[in-house]
């Protein structure tokens, strides 16, 4: 501010305003102690008053009592690599030789099924093989393999006297009787034509030309599975197919890793997309391609061409109606759900019923797939396995009315699972309890990718979700290896697993292949003392595998349901009969059957810790 003008004898103007504020609280001052006043006489008035009786109102008030959780603790189960002492000798063939060709990291799958019908589990890994350029003539041929159990579990190399002592670029295997004899036939998935063995008496027969099941010779065949989707009383065959593969265009990628400037396994993207294929079993053997009329020739919208890029298949009744209906689950697209409108035809509404994309509504990299009742109620739920830092997706429609949340975040199975490149997939109950639980097989597709992504390995852990049950916020519980073993939690390139219970103690054990390794068989060691109880189906006006059908059971307010159908995992197949965990109780109220055709069968209070075998009643 600059200095004032006015003389020394002048009154300035802060002065006056001085004296103003002065003025201002002189007053306020006397406003102040006169309430003061008036306030102290109001206060000696009530004080000196005689005191009002208030009567007081009693009331209890009844608070919501905390809901006490009881203390969840994960059963310690071991798991034994018995592979060597079982005498499974059998090294998964690539054809890898450096050029990283895409079919090298995709294989292979198993099965467990009993192919000499005399009551255990046998053991079919499918192989696949050198290319045509690269085949060394005094290198042996690879082949599938066939192992038959001896009883307890170990097994001997029956593959050339079954007559499967086959070369082929192999994928997948399906099992079925699609003839209905009894006997349990072989349909192998393959880069190139496919395969189709007719078992006749633990001999197989080579029928793909007669039957008309071989396909293009040029697809790439993966997951395949029999299924009576007219309930006609015999199988019908599905086969999902990959990518439009050629070894030329392969080669013409310039596939990196980041980084990196060695060439790598390409991704799927730039490969067209293919259409599955259903053949009708229309009896004596023979079956005709009818996808098209069908409905399952999906194209993208924008540019009419097959959308599909297919992995995984699994069969379930999904909205109750009878018919079984299908889910495909997709590498990089969405995935498919195939409704059976019941008339020979299917609807896909994968996208309406919510298990084709993720929550942000983004596709993933889809392999391995599984589906099951997993919570002892009317839900139904589909675990699929996605690609690596793609968390595994766990789907679930609460009253089967093809609505679909994935609860995988949610119930604690979706963060454990992020990291991993999971193929198979399987529900089952591993200690007996009654529940569910998961299994995954794990594995990267690039030998080199921890060097670009130090999060990931090329081998894996298998994973193993204990299920707490759905009272629990945190419903699936992952396994450590002190409640696994060692064993279970050793690393490796997992692609296809199955289970079975191959020594006959009523657990499920668990098979594992390797992409371009040995396979691993883990026996389940568990001494929980909990019972159970084993069926195996015998159809009669249905199909003989009893494929399709639904076993109930009942103890209590407790119901327990496994549906009949080997197709699961990733280019796999599980044992025909269904296994029930029981827990401490070992009496059962009622078992009820859902026969393929609509019949029902009920059969009361059979007995725990057996296997028991039901032929279809007339």
């Amino acid at each position: 501010m600059q200095p004032s003008a006015a003389g020394p004898e002048s009154e300035s103007p802060e002065r006056e305003e001085d004296d103003s504020v002065i003025g201002r609280a002189f007053l306020g001052s006397a406003i102040v102690f006169t309430a003061i006043g008036l306030m102290g006489g109001l206060a000696y008035y009530f004080l000196s008053s005689k005191p009002v009786k208030v009567e007081e109102i009693s009331q209890t008030v009844s608070l919501p009592e905390r809901r006490a959780m009881p203390k969840v603790t994960v059963p310690v189960v071991n798991w034994v690599d018995i592979t060597e002492t079982a005498n499974i000798e059998f090294i998964h063939d690539s054809g890898a030789t450096g050029e990283k060709l895409l079919p090298e990291t995709m294989g292979s799958g198993c099965a467990f099924f009993d192919f000499d019908s005399d009551g255990d589990q046998d053991i079919l890994l499918i192989n696949s093989c050198a290319w045509p350029e690269n085949r060394n003539a005094l290198k042996p041929t690879s082949t599938l393999a066939l192992f038959a159990n001896e009883g307890r579990g170990s097994f001997s190399n029956v593959t050339k006297q079954a007559g499967l002592e086959v070369s082929v670029y192999g994928m997948g295997v399906a099992c079925g009787d699609y003839d209905n004899d009894g006997r349990v036939d072989l349909f192998i998935s393959c880069l190139g034509p496919d395969k189709l063995f007719h078992n006749e008496g633990g001999k197989f027969v080579d029928v793909t030309a007669r039957a008309g099941v071989g396909g293009d010779p040029k697809a790439w065949s993966v997951s395949s599975g029999w299924f009576d989707y007219d309930r006609d009383g015999d199988l019908d065959l599905m086969v999902c197919h990959y990518v439009e593969w050629t070894r030329e265009f392969d080669l013409a990628q310039e596939f990196r890793l980041i980084g990196g400037n060695e060439r790598a396994y390409g991704r799927p993207q730039p490969f067209g997309g293919s259409f599955p294929s259903l053949f009708r079993n229309d009896g004596d053997g023979k079956f005709v391609d009818v996808t098209q009329e069908s409905g399952l020739n999906v194209v993208n919208p924008a540019t009419s061409v097959p959308m599909g890029k297919s992995l995984g298949l699994v069969f379930e009744d999904f909205d109750g109606d009878g018919n079984l209906d299908c889910i495909v689950s997709n590498d990089t697209v969405q995935n498919f759900m195939f409704r059976n409108l019941g008339n020979g035809k299917f609807e896909e509404i994968g996208a309406m019923a919510g298990v084709a994309f993720d929550a942000t509504g983004a596709a993933r990299g889809a392999m391995g797939i599984d589906a099951a009742a997993f919570r002892n109620d009317n839900s139904i739920g589909v675990a699929i396995g996605n690609f690596a830092n793609e968390m595994s997706a766990l789907y679930v429609s609460r009253s089967r009315n093809l609505q679909f949340y994935d609860a995988a975040v949610a119930n604690g199975f979706g963060p454990a699972t992020r990291l991993e490149l999971t193929f198979g997939v399987l529900f089952l109950d591993f200690d007996l309890d009654g529940r569910l639980d998961l299994f995954q097989a794990n594995g990267h597709l690039e030998e080199d990718i921890a060097k670009v992504q130090s999060s990931q390995k090329y081998e894996q852990s298998p994973q193993l979700f204990w299920n707490a049950g759905a009272e629990y916020n945190t419903e699936f519980i992952k396994c450590r290896e002190s409640e696994t073993g060692e064993a279970f939690q050793k690393p490796m390139v997992g692609r296809g697993s199955s289970y079975a219970d191959i020594d006959g103690d009523g657990d499920l054990d668990l098979l594992i292949v390797g992409c371009g390794q040995k396979p691993r068989l883990l026996r389940n060691d568990q001494a929980l003392k909990n019972h159970w109880l084993r069926v195996k189906l015998v159809g009669k006006s249905s199909n003989r595998d009893a494929i399709g059908a639904l076993v109930e059971l009942r103890i209590g307010d407790t119901t327990q349901t496994r549906r009949v159908s080997p197709t699961r995992s990733y280019l796999s197949q599980v044992e025909l009969p269904v296994t029930f965990g029981l827990g401490a109780i070992d009496s059962i109220d009622r078992l009820t059957i859902y026969w393929p055709n609509g019949k029902t069968q009920v059969i009361l209070q059979p007995q725990a810790d057996q296997m028991l075998q039901v032929d279809q009643a007339d």
